[in-house]
């Protein structure tokens, strides 16, 4: 039975919530401490923050506790009356915290709170409504404030989901809202914790010189019974001397928040835009191409083979069939999925399918007698949208049971890794592909819901839950895409594994610019959130895919080597598409190399210097040693002198370091203070360096681009022996590159040798060609760990 709703407007509060870093203290008094204030406050501070509010003025200041300055001004929380009053906060995530708390016109309130080991101010609302009637919320705007960096707003930018752009031209941004100097990377991060029950959007504009910032919830349909309570998302606020490193603690805060544990991945064959065996396959091309994978590539990292769109039943209406717990005869599985999921787990591969789980056909003969299982919109139709087809209602039990039901069944057929297409269909929202910054998708444009005391974010996230309840933890949940509406973006946070961040590759029009260009901007999700999915790195040489008649344009291999390289080095999620037993054997390489995934740091440098940054490095410090990538991008179709100070990208620029570029296969003058190199059209350099020693080191090696960083387990000094442990991969020779040959003295190599089974492996050391450097192979014809060690003499 649907209850009926008045709608009616109801009179918002603001709940303000501050966070802090360390044990939390208070003051009502007279504060000297932050810009001169000298009257009369309510104050709150921690090791990071101090929070200073006027009740004559019925707003606050924020002062970031390491310059002593005022970064937020004129923050205004919407409805408070003034009296406020402390408490002690408690969060399941962050522990004891301090808030000042502020009463509003509606018998609500607004707290400002402050948690020992957490940067940022978090901001929340608490709404009542005192009506006698059911109050229909459609939108909240709890805080808007003024950014203060010490210069004026049109020398600052604002980083969100729509891009690197002035404050004044910034449409609003999903989530998140960056506020930085790009010329020091000073910054404020402002973002949405959580995304439970509404849609968190960030705005920016130009007040008096100053960035100005609003807040909005969007709900669509919050409906809050009469005399009833009800806390609203948490808003999140923290000033910092490098922005990057505060969009990564804010990303953060939410795993902290969703109790984030991410599943390991591996690199994914999807079968769409196969230019060959495209779409969904077949039978016969899936099995063969599981045991090539399995005889080339298994080794490198490509352990999932993916079945795409085209493989099910159904009628098709609107875009794709939507009969996912049945196989369409025609589609090319003749013997259904279970044969071929099983000969692909037999390759000791995961199964993969693809799948819409929120949307169906109503017009489809099988739901004639179901129609009470979709959503509506507010004329009466089922909510049909283009493509996505009509929207299933999943606060309603039955369907609960049905796509629960389906889930299973693919788990049963032997599928492990579920791609989750058109899941913004969940929200009951417009496609508004391709979606960036902020677009009015008609929120709220339906009918309520089978339980209409559900928002349809909640309802949204209801939905991924239980399909994770259906198939339990081995089932890896790989979303897309957030571009068909952003709604989808922070409500499916903690509840799926992966997302695609960007639309289908090259529907922009950006070819292998379009998935790099949001995988940069939401970096900081990656390995926190989610795995970025960045959609997969083409490698043929031209030619037109079979599912969407995209041109690739590939072309050159320098060029092949672009989009896979910066995947690798910024650690994002490694997809294939092109038809793999017919690429040459120059591709292979390029994926050989690319595929498997670094768990090190990786940072945009210039992230706040060009829509599409250029500069990358990566850092990892697990073998005992820090290595260190730098990687250049040129996506320009004109050549690029890229560089910059050791410093500004993060390294020592007191330091000199030694230097490798891994597709030249060739050592580099030591690099001192600067770097910069003149790089061809669209092509990269990747760039292993080492900090200078008095002895030899190991700078590059040649499995991965990352040169170290997931091969190379262990590197030692002692004793004028360097030693370490590497992960060798059958008949792939594995080439270590050593430097410093002529520090500390004119090294040379005594003895090459495999500690432990060296009849398992052999060790050759190569004809000295490079000054100052030595290489070294090891060959194995069984994949293993390999212990070595190199002595020298003087």
């Amino acid at each position: 039975m649907r209850i009926p709703f008045l709608i009616v407007a109801v009179l918002t509060t603001l709940h303000y919530t501050v966070l802090n870093a360390q044990p939390s203290s208070i003051k009502h008094g007279t504060n000297k401490k932050a810009d001169g204030i000298s009257d009369t406050h309510y104050t709150i501070s921690n090791s990071f923050l101090t929070v200073i509010y006027n009740p004559v003025g019925k707003n606050l200041k924020v002062a970031n506790q390491s310059g002593n300055n005022i970064f937020l001004k004129n923050i205004i929380p919407n409805g408070a009356t003034g009296i406020a009053r402390k408490e002690e906060m408690i969060s399941a995530a962050f522990g004891k915290g301090t808030a000042l708390v502020l009463n509003t016109a509606d018998g609500g309130s607004i707290s400002f709170t402050l948690y020992p080991l957490q940067p940022f101010l978090f901001v929340r609302q608490t709404i009542k409504n005192i009506s006698h009637d059911n109050v229909d919320i459609q939108q909240l705007n709890p805080v808007s404030f003024s950014v203060d960096l010490g210069k004026p707003a049109t020398g600052l930018k604002t980083l969100g989901t729509g891009g690197l752009l002035d404050p004044g031209k910034n449409p609003g941004s999903y989530v998140f809202l960056t506020t930085v100097d790009p010329v020091t990377r000073n910054g404020v991060v402002t973002g949405w914790l959580t995304n439970e029950k509404g849609s968190g959007v960030v705005f920016s504009g130009i007040t008096n010189d100053l960035v100005e910032i609003k807040a909005q919830i969007d709900y669509g349909h919050f409906r809050l019974p009469a005399g009833k309570s009800a806390t609203t998302e948490t808003l999140l606020i923290g000033y910092f001397d490098d922005a990057r490193l505060g969009e990564e603690q804010f990303a953060d805060a939410i795993a902290k928040q969703q109790n984030i544990k991410l599943k390991p991945r591996s690199a994914v064959y999807c079968t769409w835009y196969s230019e060959k065996n495209g779409g969904a396959g077949s039978e016969s091309s899936t099995i063969e191409l599981a045991k090539f994978v399995k005889d080339n590539l298994k080794p490198f990292g490509l352990g999932v083979i993916q079945i795409d769109d085209q493989w099910q039943a159904g009628g098709q209406y609107n875009g794709p069939h939507r009969g996912f717990d049945r196989v369409d005869p025609k589609g090319g599985y003749p013997n259904g999925m279970t044969t071929t999921a099983t000969a692909i787990k037999k390759e000791g591969l995961t199964a993969g399918i693809w799948w819409m789980p929120f949307a169906r056909n109503h017009q489809d003969p099988e739901y004639k007698d179901r129609q009470h299982w979709f959503a509506y919109r507010k004329n009466g139709k089922p909510f049909e949208t283009n493509w996505g087809g009509t929207s299933l209602d999943l606060t309603n039990p039955e369907v609960q049971h049905h796509i629960a039901y389906v889930a299973k069944t693919m788990c049963n057929w032997g599928f492990n890794y579920f791609k989750m297409d058109g899941l913004w269909t969940g929200t009951v929202t417009e496609q508004v592909y391709i979606n960036d910054g902020y677009k009015d998708d008609s929120i709220g444009n339906c009918k309520p819901l089978f339980n209409p005391l559900k928002t349809q974010i909640e309802a949204f996230r209801d939905g991924l839950k239980i399909l994770r309840k259906a198939t339990g933890d081995k089932v890896f949940f790989s979303g897309c895409c957030v571009s068909q509406n952003m709604r989808s973006f922070g409500a499916s946070f903690g509840l799926v594994n992966s997302m695609r961040i960007g639309p289908d590759f090259n529907h922009d029009g950006q070819n292998i610019r379009t998935g790099a260009i949001r995988a940069s901007r939401l970096y900081f999700l990656n390995g926190r959130i989610w795995w970025n999915d960045p959609d997969p790195s083409m490698l043929r040489d031209s030619g037109k895919s079979t599912a969407d008649a995209a041109s690739t344009g590939i072309g050159c291999l320098t060029r092949a080597r672009l989009l896979p390289s910066f995947v690798a080095v910024s650690g994002q999620f490694f997809l294939s598409s092109d038809w793999l037993p017919d690429l040459p054997n120059d591709r292979i390489e390029i994926m050989k190399r690319c595929m498997a995934s670094h768990n090190g740091i990786a940072r945009p440098v210039d992230a706040f210097d060009k829509t599409l940054p250029s500069i990358w490095v990566a850092t990892d410090k697990k073998s005992g040693t820090q290595r260190n990538v730098i990687g250049l991008f040129n996506w320009e179709t004109l050549s690029q002198n890229i560089g910059c100070s050791l410093g500004w990208a993060g390294l020592n620029d007191k330091t000199a370091y030694y230097a490798f570029d891994f597709w030249e296969n060739k050592s580099l003058p030591d690099i001192y203070g600067s770097f910069a190199l003149e790089l061809p059209s669209e092509s990269c350099r990747i760039i292993a360096v080492r900090a200078k020693s008095n002895h030899p080191v190991v700078v590059s090696t040649s499995q991965h681009v990352t040169q170290g960083m997931i091969d190379l387990l262990k590197e030692e000094w002692k004793t004028n022996t360097l030693s370490g442990i590497s992960k060798v991969i059958a008949g792939d020779n594995y080439e270590l590159r050593v430097a410093g040959m002529n520090d500390g003295g004119e090294w040379k190599i005594d003895k090459a040798t495999i500690v432990e089974n060296p009849e398992e492996a052999t060790m050759e050391v190569l004809p000295q060609t490079e000054k100052g450097w030595m290489r070294i192979v090891i060959k194995t014809k069984k994949s293993r760990i390999v212990k070595w060690q190199l002595r020298f003499k003087k």
